[in-house]
C-alpha cells in the first residue's frame, strides 16, 4: 500500500483495470484483469483496493503477485492509496440429506464449532462485546451504535465495529463522511466521532455500492478490520462493541475465529419469529464457548402520546422470557421513540445528544451493567 498523497483527479476504473492487466498471472500466464483474478474491485476517491482471491495451496505462489499489483496499483494516476488483499478461496462441502427424513438437510461438518483456542484479544482493548441478532430488521445496529456511546457517556473509552460488511450502517448513524487513514503498518486508523473509535468497510466502498463478494472475500475484509489500531500502550481501548450482521454466517464464524468475545448480547424484538431467530443466534455463539452477556428487547412498546399508557405493539415480555430460558439476564427493554429513529438517521447517536430521554437512560443503564 502506497502512502497517501494529495489527488485533485480520481483514478479512471479503465486505467486501474490496464494496470492490472499489465501483472501477469503466474499459472494462465494472462494479465490479472483477463485472469478474472480481481474481484471486488473498489475505487473511493483516490483509495483503491480488490480482492486477489486464489486457490488456499497458491496463496504462497501468489504473495509476490499481490506486492505487483499493488506497485503497479500506485502507479496509476490519481492513486493516493492502494490495497490488495491476497485471500484464499475454499470450496463449501456437499450438503447432506439424512437417510431417516429425507426432507431434512444434515449439519454442515465445518459448522460443528467448539471454543475457538486461536481467537485473541486486540491489543490494549479491555472488553470485546458483540452484539448479535438471527433476525435483521430488529435493531441491532441501534442498539451497538448507542450501547458504545453509553459506554462513552460513563466515561471509558469505547470502540465501535460495524462487522455488517454486506450492510454497513456505522458511518450514517455516527455521522462520518472522512475517510480512514494507515498506519507505518498498513494498518487502518478507525475515525472517532461522538467520542467512540469507529471503523466500518462503510468508510472504503463507494457510498451506495452493492458489495457482491463471496464468502472469503467477506471474511478477509473483516480481518482487515479487526486489525485496525484500536488502541496503544499510552491510549488503550476499555471496550470495543461489535455490530454483527444478521445470521450465523460467514462472517460470524470469523468473528469467533479471530477475536477472543468477553460476550455476546442478544438482540430482538418481543414477537415470536424474531425470537426463534435470537435463539439460533444464541446456539451459534454457544457453540463457540461465547458467553451470552444477555438479551435486549427493542421496540418493547411505544407511550401513548395522551395517557403515557405503553402499548405494547408487538408483543409483551417475550425476549424476557426468552432471557430466562437461556440463563441469561434481560439487559433492557428499549421504548419505541421517534427521537431515536431520528438520531439515527441523522447521525446523532441519542445517548450523545438526549441522555435523559427513556431510551437513552435504557442504553445507559446496560453500558453499567456491561462496563
Amino acid at each position: 500500500m502506497n502512502t497517501p498523497s494529495l489527488s485533485t483527479t480520481p483514478p479512471e476504473r479503465a486505467a486501474i483495470l490496464a494496470a492490472l492487466d499489465a501483472v501477469a498471472d503466474p499459472k494462465s500466464g494472462l494479465g490479472l484483469t483477463a485472469a478474472g483474478l480481481v474481484r471486488g474491485l473498489v475505487i473511493r476517491g483516490g483509495r483503491v483496493a480488490f480482492m486477489l482471491e486464489v486457490p488456499a495451496a497458491d496463496t504462497g505462489l501468489y504473495a509476490s503477485v499481490r506486492d505487483a499489483a499493488e506497485r503497479a496499483l500506485a502507479a496509476v494516476a490519481g492513486v493516493e492509496a492502494a490495497q490488495v488483499v491476497l485471500t484464499a478461496e475454499t470450496t463449501a462441502p456437499q450438503l447432506k440429506v439424512s437417510p431417516r427424513r429425507a426432507a431434512r438437510v444434515q449439519e454442515d461438518p465445518q459448522a460443528r464449532l467448539s471454543p475457538m483456542a486461536e481467537a485473541v484479544r486486540p491489543a490494549f482493548v479491555g472488553k470485546v462485546i458483540a452484539i448479535a441478532s438471527g433476525k435483521g430488521g430488529v435493531g441491532k445496529s441501534t442498539v451497538a451504535v448507542n450501547l458504545a456511546a453509553a459506554f462513552v457517556h460513563l466515561g471509558l473509552k469505547a470502540g465501535l465495529l460495524d462487522a455488517d460488511i454486506y450492510g454497513p450502517s456505522a458511518p450514517h448513524m455516527m455521522g462520518i463522511k472522512d475517510e480512514p487513514e494507515f498506519d507505518a503498518e498498513k494498518r487502518l486508523i478507525p475515525l472517532l466521532a461522538w467520542g467512540v473509535k469507529v471503523m466500518s468497510i462503510g468508510f472504503i466502498v463507494e457510498d451506495g455500492a452493492a458489495n457482491i463478494w463471496r464468502g472469503p472475500m467477506a471474511s478477509s475484509a473483516l480481518r482487515t478490520l479487526i486489525n485496525s489500531v484500536w488502541g496503544t500502550r499510552e491510549d488503550p481501548l476499555d471496550v470495543l462493541v461489535i455490530d454483527l450482521p444478521p445470521g450465523t454466517g460467514d462472517i460470524q464464524l470469523t468473528l469467533v475465529q479471530r477475536l477472543q468475545l468477553d460476550g455476546v448480547v442478544i438482540v430482538s424484538t418481543p414477537q415470536e419469529i424474531a425470537l426463534i431467530d435470537a435463539r439460533r443466534a444464541a446456539t451459534m455463539f454457544r457453540k463457540t464457548g461465547a458467553s451470552i452477556l444477555g438479551v435486549v428487547e427493542n421496540m418493547a412498546w411505544f407511550a401513548d402520546p395522551a395517557t403515557g399508557a405503553r402499548i405494547p405493539i408487538f408483543g409483551e415480555g417475550g425476549a424476557a422470557r426468552e432471557a430466562q430460558a437461556l440463563g441469561a439476564p434481560l439487559l433492557g427493554q428499549i421504548p419505541i421513540e421517534v427521537a431515536l429513529r431520528q438520531s439515527g438517521d441523522e447521525g446523532a447517536p441519542l445517548v450523545a445528544t438526549a441522555p435523559e430521554s427513556a431510551a437513552a437512560q435504557v442504553f445507559i443503564e446496560m453500558a453499567r451493567r456491561l462496563a
